[in-house]
């Protein structure tokens, strides 16, 4: 049985627009070119995988219920794109800052793996053929601890189009990483 490849995308910083730890759809605004992003890695067969660290749940500023909600309000609107996410893994943890059952040193904090590795056994992934995007070294560290052989940091801004910086690429637009990594050469369908 052939191998699943995925785009892996952080959310706060990669799909939404950075704010103190969003959690209702009035805060929520989506990154520019994230549509886009996925709508091309997904005509190339990506699936299209969130892995997000969401300690606003660990220290208490929204509650697990919210941010599911949030999650199924924001995976309808990928879509209305024509876009299938086809699953968010998420840590409500927090080692320090955790409150309650919260506070827990848990394997899928990034930069620990665990949220990629749980995606891998679910969907039969080949995770040297995947793609992560996300906006901290946290995320390109667990990208590499898993395995993932393209990391991205998105650092939006950036003035170069295009960075390698020692083993991971550096990109100031998600439509530069679109380019580079989802759109075919020409003469290619």
């Amino acid at each position: 049985m052939p191998l699943n490849k995925a785009l892996f995308l952080d959310r706060d910083g990669v799909i939404n627009i950075e704010r103190s730890y969003v959690h209702s759809p009035e805060a929520f605004e989506f990154q520019e070119g994230i549509f886009d992003l996925c709508r091309a890695a997904q005509r190339l067969d990506y699936l299209i995988l969130v892995v997000t660290n969401q300690a606003g749940i660990a220290r208490g500023y929204y509650t697990e219920a919210e941010f599911l909600e949030l999650t199924d309000w924001m995976t309808q609107q990928f879509a209305v794109q024509k876009i299938s996410i086809s699953q968010v893994y998420y840590c409500p943890y927090h080692p320090i800052h955790g409150v309650g059952k919260y506070k827990a040193d848990s394997p899928d904090r990034k930069p620990k793996p665990g949220l990629l590795c749980r995606a891998q056994a679910d969907f039969h992934l080949d995770l040297k053929n995947s793609v992560l995007v996300g906006d901290k070294m946290s995320d390109i560290e667990a990208g590499k601890a898993a395995g993932i052989a393209t990391n991205i940091l998105l650092r939006p801004g950036h003035a170069e189009p295009e960075s390698k910086e020692l083993d991971y690429y550096v990109f100031g637009s998600l439509d530069q990483i679109s380019l580079r990594f989802f759109c075919p050469a020409p003469g290619h369908p």
